[in-house]
């Protein structure tokens, strides 16, 4: 019998307030446990606003603890609700002056699993980052949850293989990507990048994106989520660019291990001859 998941991802629009957000993401994950989906992940600082077009102190008031702020409860709340696995990306307050762009990872009983912090920090028009975000300090972990081992990367960080085979060597099955990326920057890599790293590192990878264009500049999110299976093909159809979309589909894990034996590229590395790359 195949080893299959059933894995949902949500693009949204922004709804203006964090709590009429949150909700509607509360819904979609109702949805998605009411077609059958064991885990759900959301698009980067889902909560908020992609505030990071603008330099603006006002906007630290988007950050809240993690695992203990009101997000997170809630959303380990809608895990015991639904059964599911949640991957629920926020902007997290540490202690003042220590703030992260954090990915919560949490199992289908509610359980806490721990957290991913964003590495890379861009700092680029529309992109503005390094204003709010320290760089991740937690490594590349890998969950093991009720839906198979998950690991998150998010957003920016796509760019760095380094990342990607980190969570590759822990175990990882499926990837959550959650990002905010706009049409006139890197739309052409979108498509590029996750099924080539999918590829490189023999898992699944979900690859969300935000829709729509917000209030705190001009940037137009483009959408077009998907999954990519470990050969760097589409999973179903890609989402929409301009609309609001849950997506839902079946991850044969088996395929993992098929592909991995296929193309032996975890056999045939050569870490003993990689020591320049961590030179600085």
């Amino acid at each position: 019998m195949a080893n299959v998941v059933r894995a949902a991802l949500v693009q949204a629009t922004w709804t203006g307030d964090t709590e009429s957000m949150v909700a509607k993401h509360e819904e979609h994950g109702r949805e998605a446990a009411r077609r059958g989906a064991r885990i759900i992940g959301f698009q980067e600082v889902f909560n908020s606003p992609y505030f990071c077009q603008v330099e603006e102190p006002e906007h630290y008031r988007w950050a809240e603890p993690v695992p203990d702020g009101p997000t997170v409860r809630r959303m380990r709340d809608l895990a015991r609700e639904t059964g599911m696995v949640i991957v629920a990306p926020v902007f997290e307050a540490e202690q003042p002056g220590f703030y992260y762009n954090t990915a919560a990872v949490i199992d289908a009983d509610g359980t806490y699993l721990g957290k991913y912090r964003k590495h890379h920090i861009p700092q680029l028009k529309g992109f503005r980052e390094k204003f709010y975000f320290k760089p991740g300090n937690l490594g590349w972990p890998v969950f093991d949850t009720a839906a198979g081992k998950v690991g998150v990367y998010i957003c920016y960080d796509r760019h760095f293989p380094e990342g990607w085979r980190q969570l590759g060597l822990a175990g990882a099955q499926l990837v959550y990507n959650p990002s905010a990326t706009h049409r006139s920057l890197s739309s052409h890599l979108w498509r590029l990048e996750q099924p080539a790293a999918a590829v490189a590192n023999g898992y699944y990878i979900a690859a969300i994106n935000r829709v729509g264009q917000e209030e705190y500049g001009d940037n137009d999110f483009y959408g077009t989520s998907y999954f990519v299976d470990p050969r760097g093909q589409f999973v179903g159809d890609v989402a929409s660019d301009s609309k609001e979309e849950l997506v839902i589909r079946d991850l044969d894990i088996d395929l993992i291990e098929e592909v991995r034996q296929t193309w032996a590229f975890y056999r045939d590395r050569r870490p003993d001859a990689y020591e320049g790359l961590v030179q600085p």
